[in-house]
Formats: C-alpha cells, structure tokens, sequence
C-alpha cells in the first residue's frame, strides 16, 4: 500500500468516524449522540405495493442532540425477492422541495421490477417537505407563486421589483422562520440519513438519488464513506463549493438552450396533429420567443382569475415542461391558446396560484442557508441584461436576485468540497440534454469524484434518467450496477 494509499484510508476512518454527525459546526466537538430510536411501521401508500411509513425523531440542531427534536416521515417497500436480501436502497428525492416518500410511491413498483425485489426500498420527506417538520416565512401570496421567486426581470428586463421582493422575502423569513428555517440545510439532510442509517440498522446502506438529492449523496458519501454501499447520482449539478445552488440556477439557462430543439423537434412533426406549432423545427423557437414578448406587452386572461398569462408565465411554463417529454403536449396546448384569439388560456395548476408557506420556505430556506449569494445589485442587472441577450427563452431569470443576496446569517455551515478519497462505488447516469443539471455541469461533478466513480451518459433529453427519460442501455447499466456491483471500467455513452 502506498503512502497516499495510507493517508486516504486515515482521512476516511476520520470522515466515519460518527463524530460529524453531532454537531452542525465546521469543526464538530465531540458530544454524547444519543442511538437512534428504532422505527414503528405501519401500512400506507398505493395498494399492491406492501408501502409501509413510519416517523424517524432527529435532532434539531446536532450540536445539542439530547435537545429539541423533530420529525420526519419515512417510508419503506421491503424486499420481496426469492434470493437473498441485498441491503436497502435510499431513495433520495431532489428539489430541495421534494417529497422522498411520493417519489418512492411513484417510482416503488418499477424499482422494485427492475431489481427483483432485493433491496428494502426507503425514502424519506427532508425537513420542511411534505409529511416532516414544517417551516413558516408568513409569506404574501403574491411573493409564493413559482414565477415570482424564480426572480424573472419584468418585461423590459428591469430586476427593480425582483430587488424588493427578494429583500422583503429573505426579511420575512428571518423574521418568522425561527430554529426550523435555520436547520434547513444539507449538512443536516446529510446527518439525518444517517440518523435513518441507524434506525434501519444498517451498517451500510446503497442510494438511488434524483436531481438536488445526487449533491445530497455525494455529500453523504463524502462524509461517511465507510457507511455505503452502491451509489447511483441520476442527473447532477457542479458541486462547486464557492456557488452551490447560485451555480445551478445559473446553468438553467444553458439547460434551456440544450434541450429546447428536442421540443422543437416534437412540435413540428407531422403526426402532432393538433399539438403542432410549425412546419419546421427551427421554426418554433422564434414562434415561442414572440409569443412570449407580446404576452410581456399585453398579458393575455387566463381561466384563473386574477391570473392572466404574461411573457413569464408562460416561460416559466415551457422550462417545466422541458424536464420530460411527457410534458410537452400541455405546453403546446398553452402556446395554442396563447396565440389564439379567441382561446383563453387553462395555465398549468402549478402556476395557477401561489405554493403553500411551508413549500415556499423550504424552495429559498435550503439554498440560502448553504451558501452566500454572491453580487451586488449592480452586478446583478449587467449579467440580468447579458443573460437575456444571450439566452432569450430563461430571459435572465437564472442569473437575476433572489432573497439569498439579503439572507441572514448565511451560509450556516461551511460547504464540503467533494473529493476522491473513498471507495470507487459510485455511478452517474446523465442526459445530455437536461434542462436543469446541463451535461457541462454534471461533468463537474464527475471531476470532483475521480476514480470514486463511473459516468454514463444517456442520449436523451430531460431531468432524471433512470426509469423516466432515459432509455433500456442508460436503465441496464443502472440496474447491473445495483445488483451486481458491475460498473463500466470507463465513462461510456448509451445512444
């Protein structure tokens, strides 16, 4: 064994060694960690599928462990195979803002097909989401809709009503979030799956992880590299420390770009019938783009009263629907009724009204707490007006404000760097046109991970590859990988 050998393991015996998990300091002090308390199950979720959920009781703040303590919903599919039990499998949901426990009742029978039943599969709600500890910023309504804290410039590019709004939601939220907004945080979300680690009883555990949740295991993996088992990061974002989620939204905009032709493509086919915007592909963007800026002049009403469809409404609209292909109909039907006269415009229920408070919290609490936003408000309009050149369909939203610039108290903890000291057990599965975590970007976080890890590349569009918009060569290796262990002995692409 070499010497770097030696001093990698040193390093890693250090990150496992369980201390971390007791304090939310950069520099954790030893403290007593109290053992996980054992999970009650009873029956939930759909019919057929054996779901079953439970609460897990987790610290409020890990530098007082015997403290206050919160809780959080689990959820969990047990291994129903003919062979042996292969361990548990996380499910880890993205967002931050996803529910763990609606995806894994989504995603559970298929999971369970592809692996024969071998793995407990588990998921659970983070803080602030679904049937977890909640957090309040008291929010106005019209400070919670989607378009509104996705920060898009008004129609004439101006970032001066993003600028109050994002200033007056960040004073809310310091104002009436109290120790619950304070503890949304990755580091903790990291903490608290090992805290399930250790209610399952596992000495290991494997993670199938989705989107934000893929930084959230990598996180994990990088802080308890003992403690897993098989690793699956299915559509990831760069990792940059410096950045962290100020990066991701930043690199919508090149998602956007990469993906839009693929919807160009389906839009223009012959077969679409009544869903067809053009006779050409290259067409509809120019049709999309104009469409939009009219809709800036002369918002257009809506089935929703109070609601009319604007220019960023319906940007708003076409970026969700670029995350899978089974969105795309919708979205065609909307710019339809968007340019016809007598049509009025049925908006998509997610942009119809405003989030609850508690989602509302938990979209900007996460991304605000893990790091300081950086630029000032100067810096913000020229890179708002350059973005907008060079990236018509996001318009500058990715690049614009948001209330992290007048966060309190941010970052709460320093954010970990990942590296690639630990086991090599770890495969990525990407689009190459994903309209959230780019290609380019999910190539940073393939760097950051070195020999630690495997990359396969899926010639599809969309967020989330594996069992939804990949394809059977992207799904085999994945599930291969599951169950065998076997991985490429190199970054392949599956066309």
């Amino acid at each position: 064994m070499s010497h770097e050998d030696l001093r990698r393991n040193r390093r890693n015996r250090r990150s496992d060694s369980g201390t971390w998990a007791c304090s939310w300091r950069a520099r954790p002090r030893r403290c007593p960690c109290p053992a996980a308390p054992a999970l009650g199950w009873s029956s939930c979720g759909p019919v057929g599928l054996g779901q079953e959920c439970a609460t897990l009781r987790v610290p409020l703040d890990y530098a007082e462990p015997g403290g206050a303590q919160v809780d959080l919903a689990v959820s969990r599919i047990k291994a129903t195979g003919p062979g042996a039990r292969r361990g548990t499998l996380l499910v880890v949901a993205g967002g931050p803002g996803s529910s763990g426990v609606q995806r894994l009742s989504a995603k559970g029978a298929a999971l369970k097909e592809q692996l024969g039943g071998a793995y407990d599969l588990v998921s659970f709600d983070p803080r602030g989401v679904g049937g977890s500890v909640k957090a309040h910023c008291g929010l106005d309504g019209a400070d919670r809709h989607l378009v509104t804290l996705r920060s898009w410039p008004a129609a004439d590019g101006s970032i001066d009503e993003n600028v109050e709004r994002s200033r007056r939601v960040a004073e809310a939220c310091a104002r009436n979030g109290g120790a619950v907004l304070r503890s949304l945080t990755t580091s903790n979300e990291v903490r608290d799956m090992d805290r399930l680690r250790q209610a399952l009883g596992e000495r290991r555990i494997s993670a199938w992880a989705n989107s934000y949740g893929t930084y959230v295991t990598a996180q994990y993996a990088q802080k308890f590299p003992r403690r897993t088992d098989r690793i699956v990061l299915d559509s990831s974002a760069d990792p940059n420390p410096a950045t962290v989620a100020q990066g991701w939204l930043r690199d919508m905009a090149r998602g956007a770009d990469d993906r839009f032709p693929d919807f160009a493509a389906w839009a223009a086919h012959p077969d679409r019938a009544a869903s067809r915007l053009a006779d050409r592909p290259e067409d509809v963007r120019p049709l999309v783009l104009d469409l939009a800026a009219r809709l800036d002049r002369a918002p257009k009403p809506s089935t929703t009263p109070g609601v009319p469809l604007t220019g960023n409404l319906l940007r708003q609209a076409m970026q969700s629907a670029l995350y899978s292909d089974a969105a795309f109909a919708d979205f065609a039907r909307l710019v339809k009724q968007a340019a016809d006269p007598d049509a009025v415009p049925v908006l998509p229920p997610m942009l119809a009204g405003p989030m609850p408070d508690e989602d509302a919290a938990v979209t900007v609490g996460v991304v605000c707490n893990d790091v300081r936003w950086r630029g000032s408000v100067p810096t913000f309009r020229r890179s708002v007006a350059a973005d907008r050149a060079a990236h018509p369909l996001t318009a500058g939203m990715p690049v614009n404000i948001t209330p992290c610039s007048f966060w309190k108290d941010s970052p709460v903890e320093r954010p970990t760097r990942l590296t690639s000291d630990g086991p090599s057990n770890i495969l990525m599965i990407q689009g190459l046109r994903d309209p959230s975590t780019p290609h380019s970007s999910a190539l940073k976080m393939r760097e950051a991970l070195g020999a630690r890890a495997r990359m396969v590349s899926v010639d599809r569009g969309g967020h989330g590859m594996y069992l939804s918009n990949g394809n059977a060569c992207g799904d085999r290796t994945v599930t291969r990988f599951l169950l065998t262990g076997e991985r490429p002995a190199a970054d392949v692409t599956c066309r």
